[in-house]
């Protein structure tokens, strides 16, 4: 029995040595003094000893317990601390150091020009209302006049989701949902994304941002229309601006027209940004055709209106002097912190 319990120590000795971590200190610990350790195996072995012995034994075997206990105490606290003071000197901060700065959040370059759109058009006593990007194929087209095989729908390579369902490829789906739950007067925009099949390039991408603008009364004239574009180019561009309004098709107005604006950096004589025309297009616009007003439910021998789009994308071109429609979504840091 002696011989045992000395090499039983000699064994922890040994074991001890190889311990790295408190897990380790932890697991010997558990396998030396636990239920099934060799120290209780020593106690279950007394049995077998003479009374004469037993005493003696049991004596050996708890001072080899308390030794085990203590050792391993002593052995978890010392790793404990050296690991811990290792951890602190990796987790050291040099409060000497500069702090990393934070750079605080914007708005998107787009997001900005159509706030200040949506702004100038609300205190000119617009609206704003949304529609659907996912539409039908009736209120994106052949409510407002386009009929199944009208060929201004060439004009706009459409994303079809099934036969009757798409990507709306303009913000003037939102007119008729407007006609059909609003009575006259009705005087709205319509911000939003719209979506075209097209080829990226500089110049085009397969969505962009417009803002549709709607105003349906008795009475509302054509110069209502040139009115309203004058004041709302000379509040955006933040100076009186001259327009300036070319004959154009659109199946949903009639008469239909491109608008300009005298160059707000050459003033009319000729740049690199006006193509040295003098002149910026900037809106397509119109009287809205009768028979939107019809789909609409709205009777076209009482009420007459009038409907333009503007693309933000071609505005912050303008306002910018870009000439890359894709730097606007190419989420590059150095071009978004200039705005």
């Amino acid at each position: 029995m002696k011989e045992k319990i000395t090499h039983l120590r000699n064994q922890f000795q040994e074991d001890l040595k190889q311990i790295q971590t408190t897990k380790d200190a932890d697991q010997l610990q558990t396998r030396y003094l636990g239920k099934k350790g060799p120290l209780q195996e020593l106690m279950m072995s007394l049995r077998d000893c003479s009374s004469e012995e037993r005493p003696a034994m049991g004596k050996l075997i708890n001072e080899l317990k308390e030794e085990v206990t203590l050792l391993c105490k002593q052995t978890i606290e010392a790793l404990d601390q050296a690991e811990t003071a290792k951890r602190i000197e990796a987790e050291k901060i040099d409060v000497t150091l500069p702090g990393r700065k934070r750079f605080s959040g914007r708005k998107h370059p787009l997001t900005l020009l159509r706030d200040e759109v949506i702004q100038i058009l609300a205190e000119m006593g617009f609206s704003v209302q949304y529609g659907p990007d996912i539409d039908s194929d009736y209120y994106n087209y052949e409510g407002l006049n386009f009929p199944p095989d009208h060929p201004a729908r060439e004009m706009q390579d459409t994303f079809y989701i099934s036969k009757d369902l798409l990507l709306r490829s303009h913000t003037s789906n939102t007119q008729l949902r407007i006609m059909e739950s609003h009575k006259p007067p009705i005087r709205i925009i319509a911000p939003g994304t719209v979506y075209r099949n097209e080829t990226i390039s500089a110049r085009s991408h397969v969505f962009f941002h417009q803002v549709e603008g709607l105003y349906v009364d008795e009475d509302v004239s054509f110069s209502d229309l040139m009115s309203t574009m004058d004041e709302f180019w000379s509040k955006l561009f933040k100076t009186k601006v001259e327009t300036r309004f070319r004959p154009s098709y659109f199946p949903f107005v009639e008469p239909g027209m491109e608008v300009d604006v005298k160059c707000t950096s050459c003033h009319g004589s000729g740049c690199r940004l006006c193509k040295h025309t003098g002149w910026l297009e900037v809106a397509g616009a119109g009287m809205v055709h009768p028979e939107v007003l019809k789909n609409g439910g709205i009777d076209p021998e009482r009420y007459s209106g009038f409907a333009w789009g503007l693309g933000i994308e071609r505005l912050a071109m303008l306002r910018y002097g870009m000439k890359d429609i894709r730097m606007f979504t190419e989420n590059d840091l150095r071009f978004l912190s200039q705005f």
